[in-house]
C-alpha cells in the first residue's frame, strides 16, 4: 500500500513557524533539473528480496511521471544504484557489522551484475537517461558516486529526489545535495519507507530545512509551466 501520510499537515506545520511559506521554490529551470532516482532495485523492491519495502512497489508510477516530465522539459534523470564496494570488508565494515545476520545476502545481492542490484523492472529506463553507482547511503559522498561530476558537467542547480529508503538513502542523499548548495525537491508520492512513520518523520525533517515537498503531479506542472 502506498504512504498514507497527509503532506498539507506537514507544510502547514512548518509554514506557521516560517511567515507562511509551505515550500521555498516555486518554479523549475528545467533544463538546470536532474531527476535523481535512488536505489530503486530488485533487492529493496521486490518481495521476499534482502532489504524489502513493500511501499516501494506503489511508486514506480510517481517515479515515472517524474521521468518523462524531465525528458519531456529537457532535463535529465539520474538513476542510482547501491553496488557492494569490492572493499567493503574494510572501507565500510561497520555497515556490515550494524547489518549483522543480513550482512552476507546484502553483500552478495547487490554486488554489479546481481539480480537483486539490477533497476525495478517497472521503471521506465530510456536512452539520455544516467546510470550512476553508489557506494554508501548518501550518493554524494565523496569518493563513493560519480554523480556530484555529472550533475556539475551537466549545469544542474535543481535535484528532484525519488526512490528508496525515504529516511536512509534518499533522505541522506536530499541533506547532501543542499549542503553541497542544490535546490532540492523530494517527491512525496515518489519516495517509500518501511513505515508511513518512518515516511513521514523523515519528510518532515528535510521540509524544515533541506528540501521543498511536491508530489510527482506537482512536479510534473512546474516542469512544464
Amino acid at each position: 500500500m502506498p504512504h498514507a501520510v497527509d503532506y498539507d499537515v506537514i507544510l502547514d506545520e512548518l509554514a506557521a513557524g516560517r511567515g507562511g511559506v509551505r515550500n521555498v521554490f516555486d518554479s523549475l529551470d528545467p533544463k538546470k533539473t536532474a531527476h535523481v532516482v535512488i536505489d530503486m532495485q530488485n533487492g529493496f523492491v521486490e518481495e521476499g528480496a534482502p532489504v524489502e519495502v513493500p511501499a516501494a512497489r506503489e511508486i514506480s508510477k510517481g517515479i515515472n511521471r517524474i521521468s518523462a516530465a524531465i525528458r519531456a522539459s529537457g532535463g535529465k534523470n539520474y538513476f542510482v544504484q547501491y553496488t557492494t564496494p569490492d572493499d567493503i570488508d574494510q572501507c565500510w565494515s561497520i555497515m556490515m557489522t550494524r547489518l549483522g545476520a543480513l550482512s552476507d545476502a546484502h553483500r552478495e545481492g547487490f554486488s554489479r551484475g546481481e539480480h537483486y542490484w539490477q533497476l525495478w523492472p517497472e521503471l521506465e529506463v530510456l536512452p539520455g537517461d544516467v546510470c550512476i553507482e553508489k557506494g554508501r547511503f548518501s550518493a554524494f559522498t565523496p569518493g563513493t558516486s560519480m554523480l556530484k561530476q555529472a550533475l556539475e558537467a551537466d549545469g544542474v542547480d535543481t535535484v528532484i529526489v525519488s526512490g528508496t529508503v525515504t529516511n536512509i538513502c534518499c533522505e541522506s542523499t536530499a541533506r547532501d545535495a543542499m549542503q553541497h548548495n542544490y535546490r532540492v525537491i523530494m517527491a512525496t508520492d515518489g519516495n517509500a519507507a518501511l513505515s508511513d512513520a518512518d515516511h513521514a518523520a523523515a519528510l518532515k525533517s528535510l521540509a524544515f530545512a533541506f528540501a521543498d515537498l511536491r508530489s510527482s503531479n506537482e512536479i510534473a506542472a512546474m516542469l512544464s509551466a
